[in-house]
Protein backbone atom coordinates (compact mmCIF):
# COMPACT_ATOMS: atom_id res chain seq x y z
CA UNK A 1 0.00 0.00 0.00
CA UNK A 2 1.15 3.45 -0.87
CA UNK A 3 1.73 6.06 1.46
CA UNK A 4 -1.40 7.87 0.92
CA UNK A 5 -3.03 4.93 1.04
CA UNK A 6 -2.04 4.19 4.16
CA UNK A 7 -2.60 7.99 5.98
CA UNK A 8 -6.61 7.18 4.23
CA UNK A 9 -6.78 4.07 5.54
CA UNK A 10 -5.79 5.48 9.24
CA UNK A 11 -8.12 8.18 8.60
CA UNK A 12 -11.35 5.59 7.71
CA UNK A 13 -10.12 3.11 10.97
CA UNK A 14 -10.36 6.53 13.42
CA UNK A 15 -13.58 6.97 11.53
CA UNK A 16 -14.97 3.72 12.69
CA UNK A 17 -13.53 4.69 16.55
CA UNK A 18 -15.25 7.98 16.75
CA UNK A 19 -18.41 6.16 15.32
CA UNK A 20 -18.68 3.59 17.65
CA UNK A 21 -18.42 6.29 20.77
CA UNK A 22 -15.21 4.10 22.49
CA UNK A 23 -11.22 4.80 22.66
CA UNK A 24 -8.77 3.64 21.47
CA UNK A 25 -7.67 1.23 23.58
CA UNK A 26 -11.30 -0.68 23.74
CA UNK A 27 -11.68 -0.49 19.89
CA UNK A 28 -7.99 -2.17 20.12
CA UNK A 29 -9.66 -4.96 22.52
CA UNK A 30 -12.64 -5.16 20.99
CA UNK A 31 -10.05 -6.40 18.01
CA UNK A 32 -8.22 -8.34 20.29
CA UNK A 33 -4.90 -6.95 19.55
CA UNK A 34 -2.50 -5.15 21.70
CA UNK A 35 -3.91 -1.32 21.78
CA UNK A 36 0.29 0.18 21.86
CA UNK A 37 0.53 -1.80 18.36
CA UNK A 38 -2.95 -0.30 17.52
CA UNK A 39 -1.74 3.13 18.54
CA UNK A 40 1.42 2.13 16.21
CA UNK A 41 -0.47 1.71 13.21
CA UNK A 42 -2.64 4.73 13.61
CA UNK A 43 0.57 6.81 14.15
CA UNK A 44 2.36 5.29 11.07
CA UNK A 45 5.41 3.81 13.23
CA UNK A 46 3.84 0.09 12.02
CA UNK A 47 2.24 -0.70 8.63
CA UNK A 48 -1.33 -1.14 7.72
CA UNK A 49 -1.64 -4.86 7.13
CA UNK A 50 -3.56 -6.79 4.65
CA UNK A 51 -4.22 -8.73 7.76
CA UNK A 52 -5.68 -5.65 9.96
CA UNK A 53 -7.85 -4.40 6.99
CA UNK A 54 -9.22 -8.27 7.23
CA UNK A 55 -9.63 -8.52 10.79
CA UNK A 56 -11.25 -5.40 11.18
CA UNK A 57 -13.37 -5.63 8.10
CA UNK A 58 -14.66 -8.85 9.47
CA UNK A 59 -15.11 -8.51 13.38
CA UNK A 60 -16.36 -4.89 12.87
CA UNK A 61 -18.77 -5.99 9.85
CA UNK A 62 -17.23 -2.99 7.61
CA UNK A 63 -16.88 -2.75 3.76
CA UNK A 64 -13.32 -4.48 2.94
CA UNK A 65 -13.52 -2.50 -0.27
CA UNK A 66 -14.24 0.87 1.84
CA UNK A 67 -11.98 0.40 4.44
CA UNK A 68 -8.63 -0.38 1.77
CA UNK A 69 -9.82 2.45 -0.67
CA UNK A 70 -12.77 4.51 0.18
CA UNK A 71 -14.97 3.13 -2.17
CA UNK A 72 -18.15 1.70 -1.63
CA UNK A 73 -20.20 2.48 1.77
CA UNK A 74 -18.77 1.82 4.98
CA UNK A 75 -21.77 -1.11 5.43
CA UNK A 76 -23.02 -2.20 2.58
CA UNK A 77 -26.63 -1.50 1.77
CA UNK A 78 -27.74 -5.39 1.22
CA UNK A 79 -25.98 -5.86 4.58
CA UNK A 80 -24.56 -9.11 3.13
CA UNK A 81 -21.51 -8.82 5.06
CA UNK A 82 -23.33 -9.16 8.49
CA UNK A 83 -23.36 -12.40 7.97
CA UNK A 84 -19.92 -13.92 6.75
CA UNK A 85 -19.56 -17.75 6.21
CA UNK A 86 -23.17 -17.92 6.91
CA UNK A 87 -22.85 -16.82 10.69
CA UNK A 88 -25.51 -14.52 10.91
CA UNK A 89 -24.33 -10.75 12.56
CA UNK A 90 -26.81 -8.94 14.30
CA UNK A 91 -26.45 -5.04 13.03
CA UNK A 92 -25.63 -2.33 16.28
CA UNK A 93 -27.07 1.15 15.32
CA UNK A 94 -25.87 4.42 16.72
CA UNK A 95 -29.63 5.23 17.82
CA UNK A 96 -30.95 5.81 21.24
CA UNK A 97 -34.44 3.63 21.81
CA UNK A 98 -35.85 5.95 23.83
CA UNK A 99 -35.17 9.17 22.52
CA UNK A 100 -38.07 10.79 19.81
CA UNK A 101 -41.00 9.58 19.08
CA UNK A 102 -40.55 8.75 15.07
CA UNK A 103 -41.23 4.99 14.07
CA UNK A 104 -38.26 3.24 14.67
CA UNK A 105 -38.40 1.54 11.38
CA UNK A 106 -37.64 4.44 9.54
CA UNK A 107 -34.49 4.92 11.73
CA UNK A 108 -32.51 1.69 10.85
CA UNK A 109 -30.98 2.97 7.87
CA UNK A 110 -27.18 1.49 6.70
CA UNK A 111 -25.57 5.40 7.39
CA UNK A 112 -26.64 4.35 11.60
CA UNK A 113 -24.92 1.54 11.31
CA UNK A 114 -21.86 1.39 13.69
CA UNK A 115 -21.00 -2.47 13.60
CA UNK A 116 -22.47 -6.09 14.47
CA UNK A 117 -22.18 -8.79 16.24
CA UNK A 118 -22.88 -12.40 16.45
CA UNK A 119 -25.53 -12.89 19.31
CA UNK A 120 -26.88 -17.21 19.57
CA UNK A 121 -30.44 -17.13 19.21
CA UNK A 122 -31.29 -13.92 18.55
CA UNK A 123 -33.48 -13.44 15.31
CA UNK A 124 -32.66 -12.68 11.90
CA UNK A 125 -34.49 -9.80 11.54
CA UNK A 126 -33.78 -8.13 15.35
CA UNK A 127 -31.49 -5.46 15.50
CA UNK A 128 -29.05 -3.74 18.51
CA UNK A 129 -30.09 0.18 19.92
CA UNK A 130 -28.58 2.22 22.49
CA UNK A 131 -30.63 3.12 25.91
CA UNK A 132 -29.92 6.09 27.71
CA UNK A 133 -31.78 6.42 31.32
CA UNK A 134 -32.34 4.78 34.10
CA UNK A 135 -35.71 3.33 34.47
CA UNK A 136 -35.04 0.04 34.01
CA UNK A 137 -31.65 -0.36 35.95
CA UNK A 138 -31.08 -2.36 37.24
CA UNK A 139 -32.35 -4.56 34.64
CA UNK A 140 -30.83 -2.39 32.07
CA UNK A 141 -28.00 0.01 32.49
CA UNK A 142 -27.69 3.58 31.51
CA UNK A 143 -26.07 3.53 28.15
CA UNK A 144 -26.15 -0.01 27.50
CA UNK A 145 -27.76 -1.84 24.47
CA UNK A 146 -30.66 -4.07 23.47
CA UNK A 147 -31.46 -6.38 21.34
CA UNK A 148 -34.82 -5.72 19.96
CA UNK A 149 -37.20 -7.21 17.31
CA UNK A 150 -40.59 -5.95 15.95
CA UNK A 151 -43.50 -7.49 16.82
CA UNK A 152 -45.74 -7.85 13.59
CA UNK A 153 -49.06 -7.82 15.81
CA UNK A 154 -49.23 -5.30 18.52
CA UNK A 155 -52.26 -7.39 19.73
CA UNK A 156 -50.29 -10.30 20.63
CA UNK A 157 -48.25 -9.38 23.84
CA UNK A 158 -45.95 -11.58 26.10
CA UNK A 159 -46.71 -10.17 29.22
CA UNK A 160 -44.31 -9.54 31.84
CA UNK A 161 -41.48 -9.20 28.93
CA UNK A 162 -39.42 -5.66 28.67
CA UNK A 163 -41.05 -4.24 25.18
CA UNK A 164 -39.88 -0.78 23.32
CA UNK A 165 -43.42 0.89 23.04
CA UNK A 166 -43.68 3.40 20.36
CA UNK A 167 -46.49 6.09 20.95
CA UNK A 168 -47.33 9.57 19.06
CA UNK A 169 -45.19 11.52 21.97
CA UNK A 170 -42.64 9.31 22.68
CA UNK A 171 -40.77 6.01 22.97
CA UNK A 172 -40.33 3.77 26.31
CA UNK A 173 -38.80 0.72 27.40
CA UNK A 174 -41.00 -0.79 30.08
CA UNK A 175 -42.61 -3.86 31.17
CA UNK A 176 -45.83 -5.18 29.91
CA UNK A 177 -48.33 -5.87 32.64
CA UNK A 178 -51.68 -6.88 32.30
CA UNK A 179 -54.42 -4.69 33.42
CA UNK A 180 -58.32 -5.67 34.77
CA UNK A 181 -59.35 -3.91 31.80
CA UNK A 182 -58.28 -5.63 28.30
CA UNK A 183 -58.36 -2.26 26.25
CA UNK A 184 -55.56 -0.94 28.90
CA UNK A 185 -52.23 -2.09 29.55
CA UNK A 186 -49.50 -1.35 32.27
CA UNK A 187 -46.08 0.51 31.73
CA UNK A 188 -43.84 -0.78 34.41
CA UNK A 189 -40.40 0.42 35.21
CA UNK A 190 -37.70 -1.96 36.83
CA UNK A 191 -36.44 0.94 38.81
CA UNK A 192 -39.30 1.15 42.05
CA UNK A 193 -38.43 5.35 41.87
CA UNK A 194 -40.50 5.00 38.81
CA UNK A 195 -44.22 4.94 38.97
CA UNK A 196 -46.50 2.35 37.14
CA UNK A 197 -48.09 4.25 33.48
CA UNK A 198 -51.50 3.05 32.75
CA UNK A 199 -52.82 3.41 28.94
CA UNK A 200 -55.14 2.77 26.25
CA UNK A 201 -54.07 -0.68 23.94
CA UNK A 202 -55.14 1.67 21.33
CA UNK A 203 -52.32 4.41 21.78
CA UNK A 204 -49.94 1.72 20.94
CA UNK A 205 -48.14 2.33 17.63
CA UNK A 206 -45.39 -0.04 17.30
CA UNK A 207 -43.89 -3.02 19.57
CA UNK A 208 -40.36 -4.23 19.65
CA UNK A 209 -39.51 -6.93 21.91
CA UNK A 210 -36.48 -7.54 23.69
CA UNK A 211 -34.40 -10.21 22.88
CA UNK A 212 -30.97 -9.75 24.61
CA UNK A 213 -29.68 -6.99 27.45
CA UNK A 214 -25.76 -5.82 26.46
CA UNK A 215 -24.95 -3.97 29.99
CA UNK A 216 -22.26 -2.31 29.70
CA UNK A 217 -19.57 -1.36 32.55
CA UNK A 218 -17.36 1.66 32.08
CA UNK A 219 -14.24 0.56 34.02
CA UNK A 220 -11.76 2.90 32.27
Amino acid sequence: MKNISQSEVVERIKFLIQQQRVSQAQFARRLGIDPANLSKHLNGHLPITAGLINRIAVDMGVSKQWLSTGNDLPYSKNASHLCPSGSCMTPIYDIDVTAGHSELSREFCDERVIGAIHLDRISSDSVIVRVNGDSMEPEILDGSFVAIRQISDPDTIFWGQIYVVVLDDYRMLKHLRRHSDPEMVVLRSANPAYDDMVISRSRIRSLYIVEAVLNLTVRC
